[in-house]
């Protein structure tokens, strides 16, 4: 369901979730306008696509329900932005509004029964069961607990409405929710430092310059259509209606963990590629590879990378604050089309592809735009009402479907805090989901932890179904491990 209005959420054992001495709800004045993001987000929202963010953090111990629920609560507290909910709003409005409340409407936190399937049936709610805007927070934390005893695990999964914040910001209320329980410090580490400035290859050539227009393709015609992702031949066309019960446009996920791929040797003291160009070649070379299993034509891969400049610290602004950028594979890769797609890629054009794919994210990590560019700010201009600026935003959605990216991949890198959670001990793993909706219909999420990557893979169910999903996740696994060529 679209998650405007729902009745008040209960457990999953049938029990009322309105938190034990709570303060009771109060009025509250304070409104603030939804930024562009949450606008263009609100527009867009389908009854069959849930918006939701899915974060699930595996801790090896077993945590104490109470302090967990107080310590989450404080950390609302704490972080008061994600304390809303939308205000009442009529078509001919201007402007949404968020409306802050003093406490939650209603208790964030469940306890569902535990059982052998408990993550299976969480996993399931965090794709279908989008936390509603009408109710403050935004944001559902179900503790699942693997087994009776200490040693088993609990595993906190955190589903978010994306259309009121991000992964990353929730992550942040996470963070203070953990030093709030465990006692420890939970600042962030510094952020790692990569090399600034273009680079100049052996044959002396300088690195592609930044574009003025962060949310442009790096490379290739602007004109040209991406490719898309070759449905998958047991996938049902619209006209044959569910497949299995299961409704079309619902998302599926996959979520797996592979070997961080071997680094290149510095040079200078510099790395010439990081993960990210690693994980962002991998995806084009997935995308290639499946296409060509799938009798596709070669077209250029477009790629939409959520590039994130908030500081991590307890002052780092809640909701949607993350940038996107496109990173685009274009005529030169259609050159190597042929050796990028083989079975196994080429090694020498799959090197060649890092380097030109390094300098494309250098470039565009460098300059600072809007998130949304100038037709997002134009589209939530208050000039018209909010019916009519929904109607526009919409039909050019529609319109716009073909030059849509390929894919979206969000590298989250290593998580910059220790999430210590104290006597229930620190992450084994952390894995992030981001919706995938049509046209795309696919989105790549990954996480460093422990000298892992934890990959989470979404696809709407109008693509592929769940088989061909987990054939692409294996494609991506190789394509990952044969990015792992050196760069002389």
């Amino acid at each position: 369901m679209t998650a405007l209005h729902q009745p008040p959420r209960q457990e999953p054992d049938g029990r009322d979730t309105a938190p034990t001495g709570a303060p009771a709800r109060r009025p509250t004045l304070t409104r603030v306008p939804f930024p562009v993001v949450d606008e263009i987000s609100r527009h867009c929202l389908q009854d069959d696509e849930p918006e939701t963010v899915h974060i699930e953090v595996h801790l090896p111990g077993r945590t104490n329900h109470d302090r967990l629920r107080t310590a989450f609560h404080q950390a609302l507290l704490r972080h008061p932005r994600i304390l809303m909910r939308q205000a009442p709003a009529h078509w001919w409005r201007r402007r949404y509004e968020w409306q802050l409340t003093a406490a939650p409407d209603a208790d964030p936190v469940v306890f569902p029964p535990p059982g052998p399937d408990a993550l299976v049936r969480a996993r399931e709610r965090a794709l279908t069961d989008c936390p509603p805007l009408d109710a403050s927070p935004p944001v559902r934390l179900e503790v699942i607990e693997h087994g009776p005893d200490a040693a088993s695990g609990t595993v906190l999964l955190l589903t978010l409405n994306h259309t009121a914040l991000d992964g990353p910001a929730c992550l942040r209320v996470l963070a203070t929710a953990a030093e709030l329980y465990g006692g420890a410090d939970n600042s962030p580490a510094p952020p790692p430092v990569r090399a600034i400035g273009p680079r100049t290859h052996q044959s002396g050539r300088p690195a592609a310059a930044a574009r003025p227009d962060s949310n442009a393709p790096a490379t290739g015609h602007r004109l040209t259509r991406p490719a898309r992702i070759a449905p998958d031949n047991a996938t049902p066309t619209p006209a044959d209606g569910p497949a299995h019960g299961i409704p079309l446009r619902t998302n599926g996920m996959l979520i797996t963990e592979l070997p961080v791929p071997a680094r290149p040797a510095r040079i200078d003291g510099q790395a010439p590629y990081t993960v990210n160009d690693q994980l962002l070649v991998a995806t084009s070379l997935t995308v290639a590879r499946w296409n060509r299993l799938h009798g596709r034509p070669t077209t250029p891969v477009v790629i939409t990378m959520p590039v994130d400049d908030r500081p991590r610290g307890s002052e780092m602004p809640i909701g949607n604050g993350t940038r996107l950028v496109t990173v685009g594979f274009g005529p030169e890769e259609r050159r190597d089309a042929e050796l990028l797609a083989a079975d196994p890629p080429d090694p020498g054009a799959v090197a060649l592809l890092l380097r030109r794919t390094a300098d494309r994210t250098r470039a565009l990590k460098s300059t600072h735009g809007h998130q949304l560019g100038l037709t997002g700010r134009l589209l939530t201009a208050p000039l018209l009402p909010v019916g009519v600026r929904g109607a526009v935003t919409r039909a050019l959605r529609t319109a716009a479907a073909p030059w849509t990216s390929t894919t979206l991949l969000s590298n989250i890198g290593r998580i910059p805090y220790p999430l210590d959670f104290g006597d229930a001990g620190r992450p084994t793993a952390v894995w992030f989901s981001a919706p995938a909706r049509m046209p795309r219909g696919l989105t790549v999420t990954t996480v460093s932890v422990g000298g892992r990557i934890q990959l989470a893979l979404r696809w709407s169910h109008a693509l592929l179904d769940d088989a061909a999903g987990t054939r692409l996740g294996a494609l991506f696994a190789g394509s990952l491990a044969a990015s792992e060529g050196d760069v002389r």
